[in-house]
């Protein structure tokens, strides 16, 4: 079996990973993959955005699984590509993709859906939205409607901070055409959590919860990120409520997807916030996030391309997913400067020492080989991942792994799962 594996960062090495390992010994190929996955199987040199590119190296060398793991080549129709090719591709199509494509879009579904979300208003010109910020006050949450890598959300306590948020969006153009429309949401407050679920087009067979730490320093200061760490199971989220997330938010979209005519497969990521009233949503995206797919997948007992293949074919069941009771984490190593400007081809040691600890797992994301040398290339380097019986276990042993390994620059979060350990969210 030939699986092909879209993306080169730490989701797609975790994805890779645990493909691997399946009953099945999949021939696995990344594209284009990075110094992680080259030790798992071939790295193919088309960048993950490049659906023509992806599309031709299909044809000839006729994958039987693709997995894609970024939200861009998914939002440009490479499921659509694909499945018009005879090509079986895990991955929901352009219109599906619009969950996370357009913010806009993703809201109007949400309230058609009749799901709890933050009340929220959409503008095209900016007048009209600094009127609306003045009059409304603050705090809101200004969010550009388009991809922004992760980064077009602003989080604002003052007028003042929304109405830059809205230049920076609208006039700045700091996000390009993803900004030329934006939402203002009122803030809700609670604790963040990620929810992610397989769905074949009708049945939601959730998956291992998980909490990610966006900003990047300790403490949650500092800009945002794409994620500099995450672990699993959730403390913020008891088993009794994932039920009631499953048939109050996640079911209910579908269903709304399907009635615009959208038959939605593969991966839904509900992004939460856990209020005093109950979960609402903040985001939806439309694949495995990253860097919860590293604190999860670990945590996943047996094979899952039988899962994936079934939300292809409507076949899934909750029976196909099975979980252990340990805990996992995982810590971000980023390069100096990051989410900002940052320099690449640092040396980076200590890799086979930490990999070699029981229990862990180095998940590889902005790496290159050079040489005999793995440099970075990237902002967000490796995740360094463990596995424990508790969480403070698991927490101890990524550290103890993390001590393992250096490269010029490196910064990483030293209290990853810190609300958890100090009893928030219990």
């Amino acid at each position: 079996m030939k699986v092909l594996v879209v993306g080169g960062g730490g989701r797609e090495h975790a994805l890779a990973w645990k493909i691997a390992r399946d009953s099945r010994r999949p021939q696995i190929f990344c594209a284009p993959g990075n110094a992680g996955t080259a030790a798992l199987g071939t790295n193919v040199p088309i960048a993950a955005d490049d659906v023509a590119g992806l599309l031709e190296w299909a044809r000839g060398n006729r994958p039987d699984l693709t997995v894609v793991g970024p939200e861009a080549p998914l939002c440009a129709g490479l499921a659509d590509a694909f499945d018009a090719e005879g090509l079986r591709v895990f991955g929901p199509g352009r219109e599906g993709a619009r969950i996370e494509g357009s913010k806009v879009f993703a809201k109007e579904v949400m309230f058609g859906a009749g799901v709890p979300t933050a009340a929220a208003e959409v503008f095209d010109d900016v007048d009209s939205a600094l009127r609306y910020v003045r009059r409304r006050g603050a705090p809101l949450v200004v969010k550009a409607d388009g991809l922004a890598a992760g980064k077009g959300v602003s989080v604002c306590a003052t007028v003042e901070e929304a109405e830059r948020a809205v230049r920076a969006c609208m006039v700045d153009r700091v996000f390009g055409d993803a900004g030329n429309r934006i939402l203002v949401e009122e803030r809700l407050y609670g604790e963040e959590t990620s929810i992610l679920a397989l769905v074949d087009g009708e049945h939601v067979v959730l998956l291992a919860s998980s909490q990610d730490h966006k900003r990047a320093y300790d403490g949650d200061r500092g800009p945002n990120t794409g994620g500099m760490g995450a672990y699993s199971p959730a403390t913020v989220v008891e088993e009794r409520a994932l039920k009631d997330i499953r048939e109050r938010i996640l079911v209910p979209v579908i269903r709304e997807l399907a009635r615009r005519n959208v038959v939605y497969r593969g991966v839904l990521y509900a992004g939460l916030m856990i209020t005093e009233r109950g979960p609402r949503v903040l985001e939806f995206n439309c694949r495995f996030g990253d860097p919860e797919t590293q604190a999860i997948l670990p945590r996943w007992q047996g094979d899952i391309l039988a899962a994936l293949e079934a939300c292809l074919d409507g076949t899934l069941s909750d029976g196909m997913v099975q979980w252990s009771q340990s805990h996992c984490v995982c810590v971000v190593l980023a390069s100096g400067g990051y989410p900002g400007p940052y320099a690449k081809g640092k040396e980076i040691r200590g890799l086979d020492a930490a990999g070699q600890m029981a229990d862990v797992m180095i998940f590889h994301a902005g790496t290159r080989v050079e040489g005999t040398k793995v440099v970075t290339a990237g902002g967000r380097v490796v995740g360094v991942t463990a596995l424990g019986r508790t969480l403070p276990a698991a927490v101890d042993r990524a550290y103890e792994a993390v001590r393992r390994i250096s490269f010029e620059g490196m910064f990483y979060r030293r209290d990853i799962a810190y609300r958890a350990l100090n009893g928030a969210g219990r």
